[in-house]
């Protein structure tokens, strides 16, 4: 498990990041959103031990990670510009892997480097920014660490790409345990994969939660009741957001469908739908309810 305590970070006077906490269980795939600029590098990075914050502390399985050399070696991070040493082939790059992380699988990286058409000769500063991003990636994988941490890593994959590593990750998962951490700062492209998610906004967390205990928990119901109905369902559900167009009321409703049911059948609809929300309408209504507009802060 990590556990970020109360991280704060300042680069000068500016505070990068403010007083985070939140927890990231074994086996989750955790996605960490935010526009530029919100702190999602830095609390990448000192979730890695690369920077020192100022106050608070990241706990990986009850060890301090700064200057801790084996807590570093419970994770691999993939920076958003990874360092490749200068003039060096992945070959020289995978020597280098395995002195850092015993359990590092040269046999699974070279068979890699074939089927991704990555010469293990050839040298990385050739290279395409989407083909050193997979190069990152197949080390990270092949390096069999716990946790791996990404900062927009699918930035520069093409789509077929995308998804070819995202199967990759989902392997992992299922084979060994995996926790993934993979910041981002496009909601949609973490839809498919995330177990849960932290908003960061200004360096501060918004919301830090379970997706499937939010699926649950909200729902988009279309109906269409008797006009003298309408305001004792608009009463009785409190929706976070209401639309009515003609006759058909779309309401986005926090409460469990079994509620939203029995609230239905008391009111004699002529029609209603009960229907699952995207990711995008789940976080816009938990974020409109704490008071932002996350289509100003990520879309």
């Amino acid at each position: 498990m990590i556990e970020i305590k109360n991280v704060t970070k300042y680069y000068g006077r500016k505070k990068a990041v403010d007083r985070v906490s939140f927890e990231i269980q074994d086996g989750a795939v955790f996605g960490l959103l935010g526009t530029n600029g919100a702190g999602k590098s830095t609390l990448l990075r000192v979730m890695a031990g690369v920077l020192k914050p100022e106050e608070g502390e990241v706990i990986i399985d009850g060890e301090s990670v700064f200057e801790n050399p084996e807590a570093k070696k419970r994770f691999f991070y993939i920076s958003d510009n990874h360092f490749f040493f200068p003039n060096s082939t992945p070959r020289e790059m995978e020597e280098y892997y395995m002195t850092v992380y015993p359990d590092f699988d040269k046999e699974r990286f070279e068979d890699f480097l074939v089927k991704f058409h990555l010469g293990k000769g050839s040298k990385i500063n050739s290279y395409s920014k989407g083909m050193k991003r997979q190069l990152a990636i197949l080390l990270a994988l092949c390096s069999n660490t716990k946790y791996i941490f990404f900062d927009e890593t699918f930035d520069g994959l093409d789509p077929v790409m995308r998804q070819a590593v995202k199967g990759l990750i989902a392997g992992e998962i299922e084979e060994r345990g995996l926790t993934p951490i993979i910041a981002f700062h496009n909601l949609r492209e973490l839809e498919d994969i995330c177990d849960y998610v932290g908003l960061l906004h200004r360096g501060g967390v918004i919301l830090s939660k379970d997706l499937e205990t939010m699926k649950c928990g909200i729902h988009k119901l279309q109906c269409v009741v008797p006009a003298e109905n309408e305001e004792a369902v608009l009463a009785e559900l409190k929706p976070l957001q209401t639309d009515k167009r003609g006759s058909l009321l779309t309401l986005t409703v926090k409460c469990e469908k079994e509620r939203m049911e029995e609230v239905m059948e008391a009111n004699n609809p002529i029609f209603y739908e009960i229907l699952p929300l995207s990711l995008e309408e789940i976080f816009i209504s938990e974020t409109e309810v704490a008071g932002y507009d996350i289509k100003k802060l990520i879309f």
